[in-house]
Formats: structure tokens, C-alpha cells, sequence
């Protein structure tokens, strides 16, 4: 997957700077004694300044005029200039893709660098001085895709470096030039432009995985059942056809009885093969002592007994749901372990991400789209406090109780968890639904009866991966 590189235009792109260069206009008009009409000016930003200048001052003045009016404009056309409605929400929707944000501009750079940082607008690399093709450099420099502007110079450079040309009529040319022009995309103003980026990115994204699972040929897909494996499951039988597909379901104290039930109908549903190998974590000392890489020993164990299932079925490969936000999220050995014993990561090396993955289901009609996150049994047992067959099924009970007794009290609940403490259990929900739990006596009951001596609520509600946060107060399950 190539890296999301978005490059922007600057002037009547991302910023309105008319008045401020009108402003620098009149005082150099005032100064040199020549007429300008500022507002005539104003309506042609795009070009390099020395094309406007040569409207108004002889060729042997240029030079001299060019110099005056950058030296003119810090003082004077910053503090007018404003940011268009939408570009901090357009260079925001590449950041929140795990892109980069690079503004290709005509303008003097230390200038716009001026604008930038005035305005909050937060770019990965500037480049000034640079027009029409000639933004190629800097674009192709930086691997850039798309280039977003508002002129046809914007356009003639996307061309020149072969990125998607994405243009908005903000500036002195209309929507119907833009096109005719050679445009790939026209919006109407940047407001548009998160969801387009959203569209764009995620149709090359699924793309870019069904190009990869057909390089496989046949794969082995280790399959949770949870929204991400039941996906890549399902790309997988749709890109290859069921009889080169096996799910593979590992069968252990720390998968919930529910989850088996729900992934044998998907893959019954698919059509496609299903084995459910029983895994033996637990005798792995690693796992057992639950140290703070138990996810290792629990990943290597899976491969360890998936790997040779695949190659019974002749299969090479044994593909994890693993995606690309997992990659980011910090404390994860098990990708660790998997990635040693060889496992491929088809959503991971096309970027998908868990939101584009849920989209992405959503619209194929599977019904895991909106799952909650199921992670393992063993999940919800603070590090430090060894994991044991009877303590898994002590949480298993547990949050099978939680469950019952929210939906008799009559509070809506989507994510929750029961984490075990030792001998206190701390119920996880959603945020919202966090007083209205505390004050719930037979709601707190029910997880005692399950055989917990205390109960607490997290005030801060359901996260994944909260017991990570546990390890910096050891005392609380020591």
C-alpha cells in the first residue's frame, strides 16, 4: 500500500488572500506613485507574482517591485487572510487516515509558512516558489497522489507528477473551466472534500486487498469471528471462491462459547470450510503467568497450530484479521508472534483501517459490521494474576450475568467488559451508561453472584486495551 500523500494549493485553496494582497497592492501603489487596481489584481491569483507585476510596472522594475511587495506583505496581508470554510476539516480528514498533509504553493515560502502558522493549519512539508508543472518536484518529492487546488496551473501540476487532480472553484476560475481543463475531480468548495477523501481512499484500500488475496491463491484465515477476521474472511471466499478459503477457529478456555456459536453459522453462511482446532495456550508458561507480552505466547500457539492446517488444505499462507489501526495502537506483541511464524496481514498492508473495515461490511450486508469488540477471555485478567481455566470461566459467567441484568433493568448497552482484579471485578460500559450502572444494586449484584467479592464501575467507561493502563499500578492486583 503507498502512504496517503495529499498535496494542497495555498492562495484561494486553503486561504482567502484577497483583501490581504489587495492591501499590499494599495500600499505599493501608494509608495511608487503608479496606479494599481487592487481589486482587478486580486481576481487573478493563481500565477507567479512577477505576471501580475508586469501589468502595472515596466520589465526593468520587476525585479525591484516583486522584492518590495514580499518585503510589504508580512505586515500587511497576514492578519486579513482567513482560512475557507472546510480546510482544516479537508487537512484533518488526511491526518485522521494516517496521511500526510503537503502545501505545494506560487507563493514566497517564508510567506506562506506566515499563513500556516497564523491560521493553525497544520501541513507536513511546505513549498513555495513553485507554478504549474514545476509543483511536480515538490509532489513527486513527497509521493503525493492528489493534489488539490483551484487554478488550472493546480491542475497541470497533478498532471506532471501523475497524481488525481482534485480542483474547487474558490479561486478566479469556474467548476465548468476546471473540468474542461482536465480536473479528475471537481467539488464545490473543500466542505466536500472529507467525505470524497473517505470514498476515494476506501475504494483503493479494497482494492488494493483484493489484488493481494488474489496473489495468495488460496489462504488459511485465522477466524474469531470478530468483525475483522469475519471480513477478511469474506473478502477472501468473494476474491478466491470458497474452495480454496478455510476458516480456522481456535477452539480454547478463552473463547466464549457465544463466539464459536456466531462463527460457525458465518462460515456456514459463506459456504466454506471451517475447522476448529483446539489451542493450548494455557500450558504455555508465558501465557499462564500473564505477564505483560501474554498475547505473544498466545499468537505463536495459534500460528503453531493453524500453520499446519493450512498446508494439509495446500495452502501457504495463514492470513490474521490484523488491521491497520492495530498496527498503531501501541502495545501489541501478539502481531509480534505472528508476524515471526510468517502470518500474512491483508487488511494491515492495505490500510485498512477498523472504521473502513465496519463501512466496508456494512455495505456487503455482513452482519458483523456493527459487532462489538469481542476480544479473549484471557483479556480481561489484569497482568500479574495468572490465568487459570476457573478464572476464565469465573469472567465468562460474569459478563454473561452483566448482560442479563442490564437488559432486565432496561439499560442499553453496546460495549462492556468485566475485568478481573483478583478478587475485585471492574465493569466496563459505555461511557454514557456509566452513573446509570453504579447506581444499579441488582445490575452490581449480578457480577458478584458470578463469584466476585467487590464490584466496581470504571468511571471512564468501555476502552479496548484498558488493562494496559493497569500496569503502571501494579498494587491495585498485586
Amino acid at each position: 500500500m503507498a502512504p496517503l500523500v495529499v498535496g494542497f494549493d495555498l492562495d484561494m485553496t486553503l486561504i482567502d488572500t484577497r483583501p490581504g494582497i489587495a492591501a499590499v497592492w494599495d500600499a505599493l501603489a501608494a509608495e511608487t506613485g503608479v496606479f494599481i487596481d487592487s481589486r482587478d489584481a486580486v481576481s487573478r491569483l493563481g500565477p507567479p507574482l512577477d505576471e501580475e507585476l508586469q501589468r502595472w510596472f515596466p520589465p526593468e522594475q520587476v525585479t525591484a517591485m516583486g522584492d518590495r511587495f514580499r518585503a510589504l506583505y508580512p505586515g500587511l496581508a497576514v492578519l486579513p487572510t482567513t482560512a475557507f470554510e472546510g480546510a482544516r476539516a479537508a487537512i484533518d480528514a488526511v491526518h485522521r487516515l494516517g496521511g500526510q498533509v503537503v502545501v505545494v504553493t506560487g507563493k514566497y515560502e517564508p510567506n506562506a509558512r506566515l499563513h500556516l502558522d497564523h491560521l493553525g493549519l497544520e501541513a507536513d512539508a511546505l513549498h513555495g516558489w513553485l507554478w504549474g508543472p514545476a509543483k511536480a518536484e515538490a509532489l513527486l518529492k513527497h509521493g503525493a497522489t492528489i493534489y488539490v487546488g483551484d487554478h488550472l496551473g493546480d491542475i497541470a501540476g497533478a498532471r506532471a507528477a501523475h497524481a488525481l487532480s482534485v480542483a474547487v472553484p474558490t479561486g478566479p476560475i469556474s467548476a465548468d473551466e476546471l473540468r474542461a481543463a482536465g480536473a479528475d475531480v471537481v467539488l464545490d468548495d473543500l466542505g466536500a472534500f472529507p467525505a470524497w477523501l473517505d470514498e476515494h481512499v476506501l475504494e483503493q484500500r479494497m482494492a488494493d486487498l483484493d489484488a493481494q488475496l488474489a496473489r495468495l491463491g488460496k489462504v488459511t484465515v485465522a477466524f474469531s469471528g470478530g468483525a475483522d477476521s469475519a471480513f477478511l474472511l469474506a473478502s477472501a471466499v468473494r476474491v478466491l471462491g470458497p474452495d480454496n478459503v478455510v476458516a480456522a477457529t481456535a477452539v480454547s478456555g478463552s473463547l466464549p462459547g457465544t463466539e464459536l456459536e456466531a462463527a460457525r453459522a458465518f462460515a456456514a453462511d459463506l459456504g466454506v470450510t471451517h475447522v476448529t482446532p483446539a489451542t493450548h495456550e494455557l500450558d504455555r508458561p508465558g501465557y499462564a503467568e500473564n505477564a505483560g507480552d501474554r498475547c505473544y505466547f498466545c499468537k505463536a500457539e495459534l500460528l503453531e497450530v493453524v500453520l499446519p492446517i493450512a498446508a494439509r488444505y495446500g495452502h501457504a499462507h495463514v492470513a490474521t484479521g490484523t488491521n491497520a489501526d492495530d498496527a498503531v495502537a501501541g502495545f501489541r506483541p501478539g502481531i509480534a508472534a505472528a508476524a515471526e511464524r510468517g502470518a500474512v496481514t491483508p487488511l494491515l498492508d492495505a490500510g485498512l483501517t477498523k472504521g473502513q473495515v465496519r463501512t466496508a461490511s456494512r455495505r456487503r450486508g455482513l452482519p458483523t459490521w456493527d459487532k462489538p469488540a469481542a476480544a479473549c477471555l484471557s483479556s480481561r485478567i489484569a497482568y500479574g494474576i495468572n490465568i487459570t481455566p476457573a478464572r476464565l470461566a469465573r469472567v465468562e459467567r460474569a459478563e454473561a450475568a452483566l448482560r442479563d441484568a442490564l437488559s432486565t433493568a432496561g439499560i442499553p448497552v453496546r460495549d462492556l467488559r468485566v475485568r478481573d482484579l483478583g478478587d475485585t471485578a471492574r465493569i466496563e460500559v459505555d461511557h454514557d451508561a456509566v452513573a446509570t450502572v453504579s447506581a444499579a444494586g441488582d445490575v452490581l449484584d449480578a457480577v458478584r453472584t458470578a463469584g466476585f467479592d467487590a464490584v466496581e464501575v470504571d468511571p471512564r467507561g468501555f476502552r479496548s486495551g484498558a488493562l494496559n493502563e493497569l500496569l503502571a499500578e501494579p498494587e491495585r492486583f498485586r
